[in-house]
């Protein structure tokens, strides 16, 4: 798979988000990465389902949403019903995870889990027979702008070589101070889907920024 990169929405100008949506498709971001925080499950609140329904249409892109919320069964109706393409839940915060992929897929969307930087891979060996994609979170949820966790590399390591024993085509994304370093770490570790916050939106050239990511 070619690399992808998924523009976090959290690190755009949020005072002219039209305009900021239509720089980072023009430069070439892949998707675009939807943060719902729900200020219980992180220690922030970010957008919900009125933004997304509103900047939709601005967006041309696969939207790829990430639910840093608990319980995200109950949403995965109304992120899908907003226009999201893929859904990303955490693994800790749900508990029946193979119920939320099966809701996710039930709506003809891509499932993703997550998991935080001390969740073990062995986590999510169980649901590579039906997942999509899994999200590496290399910094703790909750806020864009932080530093990469260089510990976090051996578990994006540890979960591509699951991938790879499950002979299934899998996303493995990774979330949290990617920039042109550490995207490159994160890559040859076995990443292939990259999102990036502040380091895609507050570049002076964004294409150029994006494609160092790639």
């Amino acid at each position: 798979m070619d690399t992808l990169i998924s523009a976090s929405l959290l690190g755009c100008d949020l005072s002219d988000i039209a305009q900021e949506l239509k720089n980072i498709q023009q430069a070439g971001t892949d998707w675009l990465h939807y943060d719902v925080m729900d200020g219980v499950f992180v220690p922030n609140i970010s957008f919900g389902e009125p933004v997304l329904k509103k900047i939709k249409k601005h967006i041309s892109v696969p939207v790829d949403t990430h639910l840093m919320i608990i319980d995200p069964i109950r949403y995965i109706d109304n992120y899908a019903d907003c226009g999201s393409d893929i859904i990303t839940f955490h693994i800790e915060a749900a508990e029946d995870p193979q119920a939320v992929i099966d809701k996710i897929h039930s709506r003809g969307l891509k499932a993703g889990i997550s998991v935080k930087p001390a969740t073990p891979a062995s986590a999510v060996e169980p649901y590579l027979e039906s997942v999509d994609m899994v999200l590496v979170m290399t910094v703790e949820p909750g806020f864009g702008g932080q530093s990469f966790m260089t510990e976090t590399v051996d578990k994006i390591k540890e979960v591509r070589e699951l991938i790879t024993k499950s002979g299934r085509d899998i996303f493995l994304q990774v979330d949290g101070g990617i920039n042109g370093e550490t995207a490159a770490v994160c890559r040859n570790a076995g990443a292939n889907v990259l999102v990036s916050g502040s380091y895609a939106f507050s570049a002076a050239d964004k294409k150029a920024a994006i494609d160092s990511l790639r």
